[in-house]
């Protein structure tokens, strides 16, 4: 077999093992918040990591309509107020007990603002609220913590009863599904670094009201 052959097999294979979806095709055949919760509906477990912003699953309404806003301004073809319900319809899958979902999100993430700061306590204590969840685990990870990985962008692991594994990274232009059993191996690698960094149960909420008085007391 040639070399060029070998390589022509080999991209086949990773291209079957990943998808790209533009956010711009996306849009023009409906909503984009269905296509996540399709993935979502049929995934037992849901691990999600998120550098800089609280991730969608945890948004009150305003802040995720802010968040959204801010995303579609780039799509004429975008309807906010419709990706903003679907959104918030997502939500109610954390209330299923039969389902697992942990958090691992960065200060940097927590203290992010996209409007005024009562805006961001609401958000604050929302998140405060949903780690209370028996089948909810949120951890918080300091700036303070040593880094024993890099955090260069968001990603959601997925598992479904099958035990059948698939990630989804989200880029600036498109959303990236990855199930090559190779990678797969990276990201879970990356998530238990990034958890051993994480505050987790009453150190989290310790952490997290400490934040509150920072933001209650500083600029507005």
């Amino acid at each position: 077999m040639s070399v060029e052959t070998q390589g022509r097999l080999t991209a086949l294979t990773e291209a079957a093992y990943s998808e790209v979806h533009p956010w711009g095709a996306a849009l023009r055949r409906g909503n984009l918040q269905d296509g996540v919760q399709d993935q979502e509906s049929t995934a037992t477990r849901i691990a999600v990591f998120q550098p800089s912003v609280v991730p969608g699953l945890l948004q009150i309404a305003e802040y995720a309509r802010r968040v959204i806003a801010m995303f579609h301004r780039q799509y004429a073809e975008s309807d906010p107020a419709a990706e903003l319900a679907s959104r918030l319809q997502r939500q109610l899958a954390l209330y299923d007990t039969d389902r697992e979902f942990e958090f691992l999100i960065t200060e940097a993430a927590l203290r992010w603002r996209p409007g005024p700061v009562q805006l961001l306590l609401q958000q604050l204590d929302r998140i405060a609220s949903i780690s209370s969840l028996e089948n909810v685990s949120v951890g918080l990870i300091p700036w303070s913590a040593e880094a024993l990985t890099l955090s260069t962008h968001a990603f959601v692991m997925y598992e479904d009863e099958q035990r059948q594994s698939w990630v989804t990274v989200e880029t600036i232009h498109a959303d990236v599904r990855v199930a090559a059993p190779e990678y797969l191996e990276i990201y879970r690698s990356r998530w238990s670094l990034l958890r051993k960094a994480a505050l987790f149960d009453a150190d989290a909420q310790e952490f997290l009201s400490s934040i509150v008085d920072d933001v209650r007391n500083g600029p507005v």
